[in-house]
């Protein structure tokens, strides 16, 4: 049996870096390429500038967007993302996306097959629709809120989700998150640094199937006829790893184990209230890594090189490098999402992957 059924992890995730163009007050576009594939989820963030995060998907449509870091409602404007292509998308003039001069990162996920599921198919009561990849393990839900009682949603991945990301789109709630290390009691914030903390309505107490997921009476992921999405992931064997780790206070910190070398890794201390922390292979190619990007805040790269920021990527995984409770708590929970840069051994040729 192969290793992994994703021999090459650019097929559905990239990282993209990019210099803006756009002057103050300009109707300037710009064509990103290179991504390798037409995406389905695009997150942006300035590096260099305090602006906020900006997503889009093409479930919602281009010129649809919401700000990870902020709980506002959808925003619908030209001036951000305008399309997706076969190869990347393009921008309009915001300064947040495309700023002259500026630097960019954009983290790119391929989803790529639509579904529409009625209410009373699949064990649903509630219409969804959205694009999926049962391969990646990946699915981008759409649906319409309805908090009267607890509603059972079609997502289409076959496996069991880890981790689902919640918006309102119509709103001003929070970003909410289910994460199977946590609970189905239970939840995390991404806009805002809190622990975990309880939430019994969020996910209506229900793990979720290989199938459906369920939401119970919570306007921040069921708010009654309102427009809802949600982001949800399963795990793939040498392509994506969702878990959580123990700290240990110490500069020589755990070794997590994924079964491929990272490309990207989102980390959150579900004990204590510390930023989210995300890293990839891009913005820092070599060990120790310290440019995190926090996904609750608008700030740009982290550039002191300090231990408090530190981790390394490795053949197999990550080890973490830092003392500090944002990322290695003492006996305290840390969840992380991460996706290859390449498996351990490829499915087609057995060649193992090498460290960086």
């Amino acid at each position: 049996m192969a290793y992994t059924t994703v021999d090459n992890p650019l097929e559905y995730f990239n990282t993209k870096l990019y210099t803006g163009n756009a002057a103050d007050g300009s109707s300037t576009t710009q064509d990103i390429s290179g991504v390798g594939f037409q995406p389905d989820w695009v997150w942006l963030k300035s590096r260099d500038t305090a602006n906020n995060h900006v997503v889009d998907d093409s479930v919602r449509g281009a010129n649809k967007h919401l700000f990870p870091d902020l709980t506002n409602v959808e925003n619908t404007s030209t001036n951000y993302l305008k399309s997706f292509a076969s190869d990347g998308f393009q921008l309009g003039p915001d300064g947040a996306i495309n700023g002259n001069g500026d630097t960019y990162v954009a983290w790119n996920w391929k989803a790529g097959t639509s579904f529409s599921n009625s209410s009373g198919s699949n064990g649903a009561n509630l219409d969804s629709s959205g694009s999926v990849s049962t391969t990646a393990g990946i699915s981008i839900v759409s649906f319409t809120g309805n908090r009267s009682t607890t509603r059972n949603i079609y997502h289409g991945l076959g496996a069991v989700p880890k981790i689902m990301i919640f918006k309102n789109r119509d709103g001003t709630n929070g970003w909410t998150i289910y994460n199977e290390a946590i609970g189905n009691a239970n939840k995390l914030t991404l806009n805002n640094t809190s622990a975990a903390g309880s939430c019994s309505a969020c996910f209506a107490s229900t793990n979720p199937t290989s199938t459906l997921f369920s939401v119970g009476d919570d306007g921040d992921t069921n708010g009654t006829s309102e427009k809802m999405i949600a982001y949800c992931f399963s795990e793939v064997k040498g392509y994506s790893s969702i878990s959580s780790y123990l700290g240990n206070n110490s500069t020589n910190g755990p070794v997590v184990f994924c079964g491929f070398k990272p490309a990207w890794i989102m980390i959150k201390n579900t004990e204590a209230a510390e930023q989210w922390r995300v890293y990839d292979n891009k913005r820092d190619p070599f060990n120790h890594m310290f440019r995190c990007v926090f996904p609750n805040a608008n700030n740009g790269d982290n550039t002191t090189d300090n231990e408090s920021e530190e981790i390394d990527f490795l053949a197999t995984g990550f080890k973490i490098r830092s003392d500090a409770r944002q990322l290695n708590g003492d006996g305290q929970k840390l969840i992380y999402m991460a996706f290859a840069e390449a498996p351990l051994v490829t499915g087609a040729s057995a060649i193992p992957t090498t460290a960086r």
